[in-house]
């Protein structure tokens, strides 16, 4: 550590992405990326706005907010692009949270809410999962804090019902609550319908997963109008050309052609079904999944042995070695292909394991 660095900064553990090894090929079954690439016509967009990158991108990302807009049945004011869903709860993090204001989330939950809270120096309070590591919806109904849900959960793929969030949006007109839907196009119901009912709630989106843009760092915030002026008085402030040329003209391309997209998901719910099945059959204990992974564990496998056991074998998975989530690991789902290589692979672990 340098002697320039910030106090402020300097206990700060930074968030750890999910492995991308350059060492062999692997099948990548670790970082919740679609199996699928864009269209060709997504990827022509892109290649033909490259060379007009001696230009700023538009600082309002019109042609996918509009797009987006029109999809979602909302305003073009109520919706924020970001540079990827992770720079919105950035700014979420950065424009509502401060010293007098904590932020609440689950103890189990996507890594990069605590991670944001510590590197502004904002309070946070952790919410335990259940046992069955479903959420406490009274302990969300109770907390007097910005709220922050994933929903589907990551990483254990569980999703809470439109209805029930309403209840915990509802229940504090004062209170801030962002559901990020990272993964809700996977099977969960989206609380998009609710943002123009409530002045209190901000839905964050990506395309990285359903859309398989995971390498052009799209994302979107939608919400009550004032919050989006606010959040963009953020964006302007930092980076006022925050989504760049070829990442628009590829998210315009992809929402041209969004019901591809969407039945991509279905056949990824499929093969979620099928591995889900196949792993239960093995002794798994799988999480019902509404989300393009499965949370499993094995009753004779430790999370991390079973890690390294299907990296030895060439496939990747992810694992949390924290002592709720180190007897699971996170399994994205790919083709069925790569979901067959995965099964046959643990057939092998497990009859090591028991011999």
């Amino acid at each position: 550590m340098s002697r320039f660095l910030s106090a402020r900064h300097r206990d700060l553990v930074p968030y750890v992405p999910g492995e991308q090894p350059q060492d062999m090929q692997y099948i990548k079954l670790n970082t919740n990326e679609s199996p699928f690439p864009p269209a060709p016509e997504a990827v022509q967009a892109a290649a033909a706005d490259a060379a007009k990158c001696n230009l700023y991108s538009d600082p309002l990302c019109r042609s996918v907010r509009e797009r987006l807009a029109k999809r979602y049945g909302v305003d073009m004011e109520n919706v924020l692009l970001t540079n990827g869903s992770d720079e919105a709860l950035n700014f979420i993090t950065l424009a509502y949270g401060d010293a007098e204001h904590p932020f609440a989330f689950c103890d189990v939950t996507y890594g990069l809410y605590p991670v944001l809270c510590r590197l502004y120096h904002v309070p946070f309070i952790e919410l335990p999962l259940r046992a069955d590591f479903s959420v406490d919806v009274e302990a969300c109904l109770a907390a007097d804090c910005p709220l922050i849900l994933a929903n589907p959960n990551a990483p254990t793929s569980l999703a809470l019902p439109r209805d029930m969030l309403e209840i915990i949006v509802a229940s504090r007109p004062d209170r801030l609550v962002v559901v990020d839907e990272a993964y809700v196009d996977f099977g969960a119901e989206s609380c998009v319908p609710l943002v123009k009912k409530y002045e209190n709630l901000l839905v964050v989106q990506t395309f990285s997963k359903s859309r398989s843009l995971a390498g052009a760092r799209l994302g979107y915030i939608i919400g009550p109008a004032a919050l989006i002026a606010e959040l963009d008085g953020i964006r302007c402030s930092l980076n006022p050309y925050n989504v760049n040329r070829m990442s628009l003209a590829i998210g315009s391309a992809v929402l041209d052609a969004d019901e591809a997209y969407m039945q991509n998901c279905c056949v990824i719910m499929e093969n979620r079904a099928w591995t889900a099945d196949r792993l239960r059959e093995m002794g798994f204990n799988v999480l019902d999944s509404s989300a393009n992974f499965l949370f499993a564990g094995h009753p004779g496998l430790t999370g991390e042995a079973y890690y390294k056991s299907l990296k030895a074998r060439g496939i990747l998975v992810r694992y949390f070695s924290a002592p709720r989530t180190a007897p699971y690991v996170r399994i994205t789902i790919g083709t069925r292909e790569q979901m067959e290589a995965l099964i046959a692979a643990t057939g092998e672990i497990l009859k090591e394991a028991q011999a």
